[in-house]
C-alpha cells in the first residue's frame, strides 16, 4: 500500500510541475507621463452623434469595419451595424435623420465628400430610429479612400 501511495504522490508531483509559456510584459516608457481617462477624453472626446451603418454591397463584415473606422477616427457613436434590406445599392448613401449640422460635417469629412453633395447625403428625417444618420454602404465603397483604406488595412 505504501508503494502505491508513493507512486501516486510521485505521479501527482510530476503532473503539477509545468515549465509554462513565457509571457512578455511591456510597461509604458518612463518618459511618457501617465494620463487619466478624463485627459484622454478631453483630447479626443466622443461626439454626441449616433449613427447606424448598413451593408448594402454584400462585402462580408464591411459594416462592422466601417463602424470601427467611424468610432476610432471620428469618435462617432455607432449604435448599430447590420445588413441593409438588400445588397444591390450601387452607391453609398448617408441618410440624415435630423438636422444636426455637426452630423453632416463629420460624416462628410469621414467619407471625404462635400456637405452639399445631394447624391450621397440625403435628408430623410425619422426620429423613431433613434439615430442621427444612417449610412448604407454601396458597391462604390472603394471610391471613398479614407474608409476603404482603413477597411483594407483591417484584413
Amino acid at each position: 500500500m505504501g508503494i502505491l501511495l508513493l507512486g501516486f504522490i510521485y505521479s501527482f508531483s510530476q503532473k503539477s510541475i509545468h515549465n509554462g509559456v513565457s509571457i512578455e510584459v511591456n510597461f509604458p516608457k518612463k518618459e511618457q507621463p501617465r494620463r487619466l481617462a478624463a485627459d484622454v477624453h478631453d483630447l479626443n472626446p466622443i461626439q454626441n452623434i449616433k449613427v447606424e451603418v448598413l451593408n448594402g454591397c454584400g462585402i462580408k463584415g464591411i459594416a462592422t469595419k466601417t463602424a470601427d473606422f467611424l468610432l476610432l477616427e471620428y469618435q462617432l457613436d455607432v449604435i448599430r451595424s447590420d445588413n441593409a434590406d438588400h445588397y444591390n445599392y450601387p452607391n453609398t448613401l448617408i441618410l440624415l435623420r435630423n438636422e444636426k449640422i455637426k452630423t453632416i460635417d463629420l460624416l462628410s469629412k469621414s467619407f471625404g465628400v462635400s456637405m452639399n453633395n445631394n447624391t450621397i447625403i440625403k435628408s430623410e428625417p425619422d426620429e423613431s430610429l433613434g439615430v442621427d444618420a444612417t449610412i448604407i454602404l454601396g458597391k462604390d465603397i472603394h471610391a471613398y479612400t479614407k474608409v476603404f483604406d482603413y477597411i483594407s488595412s483591417e484584413n
